[in-house]
């Protein structure tokens, strides 16, 4: 293999430049030509693909975002849109991929292999933390500690006006940044897809505080949660409620994909990039490579996108017993 190419799909995530660099960095090391994707397959299909070298990735592993932009391309889920991108790879003799993504991203690189046989290795980068076969996904820690300044500053205003916020963080599948930002923030209460409370569960929650003298709560929900966003389970509870009190509700909305990544972000996704490089080179195919247990392992992409990654029950339960 001498002509590998990297690109970034699906959301941005705080982590992809470093991953990137540690790609580019990384092939150079062993000798690649190194290509870079623009806006993931809409660029593969157009052929938007330029070569990088150690300097292309230069100052970059502070920054947020991606260089490579990002887009979801309706295109390449057709047979005709991938092959044009097939012809592209081929045009530009790219012999393998190295995709930092998710599901989506996945699911597009397992169907590319199996028409055209261009192996790929993914690495995790999505703020969700909703993939199986890593313990943490490139952005999560980001998007997690940007969610947690955000709900202490809004503990601030509600403790001054003795307000009930409800804050809903992203998560439409997964309750992990809702159940870390919020155990973090010291909320009374967590709403997320994966386990199921009642409004009546909150209002006990809420009732038991007021009775107590409480004069504040935070109540942190994740978008995907059963009950529904943070406005309607907000409504909901003020329907139920039968104590005054003055209910706000804040969406963080995408400050939490935004941002300088941490330190932890920055070495995971260097980490990542270099452990797909490698295992692109050393003949995997159709994998992602991930960090469980604070070691190095490849995932089938079919494992990573059928799989379903979840909360420890210890984290649940913590929510139970702190959040009182």
């Amino acid at each position: 293999m001498k002509r590998i190419a990297v690109f970034t799909s699906g959301g941005d995530a705080p982590g992809m430049n470093a991953c990137i660099r540690a790609v580019v960095r990384g092939g150079l090391h062993y000798g690649l030509e190194v290509f870079g994707i623009i806006r993931g397959y809409n660029g593969m299909i157009k052929g938007d693909i330029i070569p990088l070298n150690s300097q292309s990735v230069s100052n970059i592993i502070q920054r947020g975002g991606t260089i490579l932009k990002s887009a979801r391309s309706k295109e390449f889920m057709t047979p005709e849109g991938r092959k044009k991108a097939y012809d592209q790879l081929k045009a530009h003799g790219i012999e393998g991929l190295v995709a930092i993504g998710g599901n989506g991203t996945f699911t597009g690189a397992e169907i590319f292999y199996n028409e055209f046989q261009i192996p790929t290795v993914g690495a995790p980068g999505t703020i969700d933390n909703d993939l199986y076969g890593t313990d943490y996904t490139i952005g999560y820690d980001t998007a997690v500690n940007t969610a947690v300044d955000a709900i202490d500053k809004i503990r601030d205003t509600a403790d001054s006006h003795d307000r009930i916020f409800f804050i809903e963080v992203m998560g439409r599948d997964s309750g992990y940044i809702a159940v870390q930002s919020g155990i973090s923030g010291g909320a009374e209460s967590i709403l997320i897809p994966e386990e199921r409370q009642t409004i009546d569960d909150i209002v006990l929650t809420l009732k038991n505080g007021f009775e107590r003298k409480k004069s504040s709560s935070i109540v942190v929900v994740a978008e995907g949660d059963e009950e529904g966003q943070a406005a309607e389970v907000a409504d909901k509870i003020k329907k139920t409620i039968d104590v005054p009190v003055d209910i706000r509700v804040t969406n963080l909305g995408h400050i939490q994909r935004g941002g300088a990544p941490s330190a932890y972000d920055r070495i995971l996704a260097s980490r990542l990039g270099l452990g797909a490089l490698e295992g692109l080179l050393n003949g995997e195919k159709n994998v992602m490579a991930g960090i469980v247990n604070d070691q190095l392992i490849y995932t089938p992409f079919h494992d990573t996108i059928t799989k379903k990654k979840l909360i420890t029950n210890d984290l649940i339960r913590m929510v139970s017993i702190l959040g009182r």
